[in-house]
């Protein structure tokens, strides 16, 4: 082989610093993304707001990712996916520094939007580009590397962020983010192979993955199944102050254990992808049920609460690395856009439970009236993904590290 030519896959030391520039990236969207959860009493403060309507901030920021996931992935099918997450994460980095200089609320609403442009489909070529540096028996492990990423932004990111802006103003958080991702480019830049565009590879062919129904049974399981989960986590500040009685001094603390769940989730779930994608999500599913009504049940209780933040963090993690399996799988043909629309669904799932949330609480019901409606939402998600299972059977679709043998060899011998 030409020393010039990187290997067809990675391992050591080179994989391992790729990885982690990877994962950065999702670090930066971590912090953005789930900081201002924790972060959401004292921006409705300076804003002049209600708790409620800041949730629509959390809100826009999922539009946007819902709205650029596709759109950016689209257009950055002809050029190397190397190149693309460079682009991607440079624009999140300018995009978060104007949120930093949003003047009002209406301007916050639209800055947030712009920061979440980027994010799914950074997330989506990312871990298609993780996926393609190492064998198919590790694909479900290296996608959740590096959504560990993100992972470790809720451990130590989010909690220190939140720390940092509740010292010295909230918006704070705007300019560590921009700092992460030019970091980000830069690691990338150093550690990652550059692959060429896949073969044929157009926006027409990508945006046909649109066309399929398995697609968007796939996308349908993660928004409704997820849904659940940002119902709770969008107002958890609230609720651990005014239902836990917790000293709000204290919730970086309940978000950094949230983190240490989600690091502990993530690691399993690459595994359980590894294993059985529909197996995975399913068991996710069930967990999600009695770990969100057991939220709900203990929430006058501190150190059972705080034990249950733990959970629904490793919960939610074990999900998302099967989602993302499942719809590249789901489109073959156009991966980069299926990995992509992952974090459109994870994001109309954020965008649903922030609203249903606001929706109970502005009703007069209590902070613990969205744990319930996150329980009914990740049951509806167990269904939605028996029916996708039952219907991928039927049509003879492959699924998992089978489906990338088949990809590479062709189909096995019947």
């Amino acid at each position: 082989m030409n020393q010039l030519t990187p290997p067809r896959y990675l391992e050591g030391r080179a994989l391992l610093f790729a990885i982690i520039a990877l994962g950065m990236g999702g670090f930066g969207i971590g912090v953005t993304e789930f900081a201002m959860m924790g972060l959401l009493q004292e921006g409705a403060t300076d804003l002049g707001v209600s708790n409620s309507q800041m949730g629509l901030v959390i809100s826009t920021y999922a539009i946007g990712v819902v709205v650029g996931a596709p759109l950016l992935t689209a257009l950055a099918a002809k050029i190397s996916k190397k190149r693309a997450v460079q682009i991607l994460i440079l624009l999140f980095a300018v995009a978060n520094l104007t949120s930093f200089f949003a003047a009002d609320y209406n301007t916050m609403l639209f800055t947030r939007f712009l920061s979440g442009l980027p994010h799914g489909a950074y997330f989506g070529l990312a871990g298609v580009l993780a996926g393609n540096i190492v064998p198919a028996s590790m694909r479900g492990r290296a996608i959740a590397w590096v959504m560990l990423g993100l992972s470790v932004a809720n451990v130590a990111g989010v909690p220190l962020v939140t720390l940092l802006g509740q010292a010295t103003g909230w918006r704070s958080m705007f300019l560590v983010v921009a700092a992460v991702g030019v970091l980000t480019f830069v690691l990338i830049s150093l550690f990652v192979p550059m692959r060429k565009a896949t073969q044929g590879a157009s926006m027409r062919r990508e945006l046909s993955a649109l066309k399929s129904v398995q697609v968007w049974l796939a996308m349908a399981t993660g928004i409704v199944g997820f849904g659940g989960f940002f119902a709770v986590y969008s107002y958890i500040s609230p609720t651990l102050t005014d239902e836990t009685g917790l000293d709000i001094a204290l919730v970086p603390l309940a978000l950094g254990l949230y983190g240490v769940g989600m690091v502990v989730g993530s690691l399993i779930g690459g595994r359980l992808a590894d294993w059985s994608i529909f197996g995975a999500i399913k068991l996710a599913s069930v967990l999600m049920v009695f770990s969100m009504l057991t939220f709900a049940a203990v929430a006058s209780w501190v150190i059972p609460t705080l034990i249950m933040v733990f959970v629904l963090g490793a919960v939610g993690s074990l999900l998302i690395p099967s989602l993302q399996t499942l719809l590249m799988d789901s489109a073959p043909h156009a991966q980069s856009l299926a990995a992509s629309l992952n974090h459109s669904a994870l994001n109309v799932a954020n965008a649903l439970g922030a609203a249903l949330g606001a929706i109970v609480i502005t009703a007069g019901f209590s902070y613990r009236a969205p744990s319930i409606v996150g329980a009914i939402l990740a049951a509806l998600g167990l269904l939605i993904a028996w029916i996708t299972q039952r219907r991928a059977q039927k049509i003879g679709l492959v699924i998992g590290a089978d489906a990338v043998l088949e990809r590479i060899d062709g189909p096995a011998e019947k």
